[in-house]
């Protein structure tokens, strides 16, 4: 095992990712401005892949030398244009977005959990009272509604007295 080449290998490599990172972090704000807020709204788990995705793109700019700096612009444009057509289409199309997103689903109502909702979406009742401690509840009957939303959180209305 060369040791040296582990941790240095030549400055022609640190300068790169010093020019390319700059750059290509400038290129992805532009493009972020330009296609504006809802490109990395994260709304739900389509939204979460995108941005998965651009971060994964940005580092292999970064670190692959194979991959020039155009090539990681266009690959960055590509992840954009196709987010924005998809919430632009979504938006004007109900049938394309509800083929492209999930719905919420209502886990528990009345301080009653909803178990085919539970089995369906595979969340545990031990994991849905977490939810519910964490809006300040501390039993299932202390629920006035629970719901899974489309980007996995879990919203949690409890009853008022």
């Amino acid at each position: 095992m060369d040791w040296q080449n582990m941790f240095f290998q030549n400055w022609q490599g640190i300068v790169r990712t010093l020019v390319v990172g700059v750059l290509a972090y400038v290129v992805l704000v532009l493009f972020l401005r330009i296609s504006g807020k809802r490109t990395l709204a994260k709304l739900n788990a389509f939204d979460l892949v995108v941005t998965v995705a651009l971060g994964s793109t940005l580092s292999s700019i970064l670190l692959q030398e194979s991959i020039a700096l155009t090539e990681g612009a266009v690959a960055l444009a590509v992840l954009i244009g196709l987010q924005y057509l998809v919430a632009w289409t979504s938006v004007r199309w109900r049938g394309f977005a509800k083929a492209v997103r999930s719905e919420p689903t209502l886990l528990a109502r009345y301080g009653r959990f909803n178990d085919g909702a539970l089995r369906k979406e595979r969340i545990t009742p031990d994991e849905a009272m977490s939810a519910v401690r964490s809006n300040g509840g501390r039993d299932i009957v202390d629920v006035d509604t629970m719901i899974l939303e489309s980007d996995g959180t879990i919203s949690v209305v409890l009853k008022t007295d």
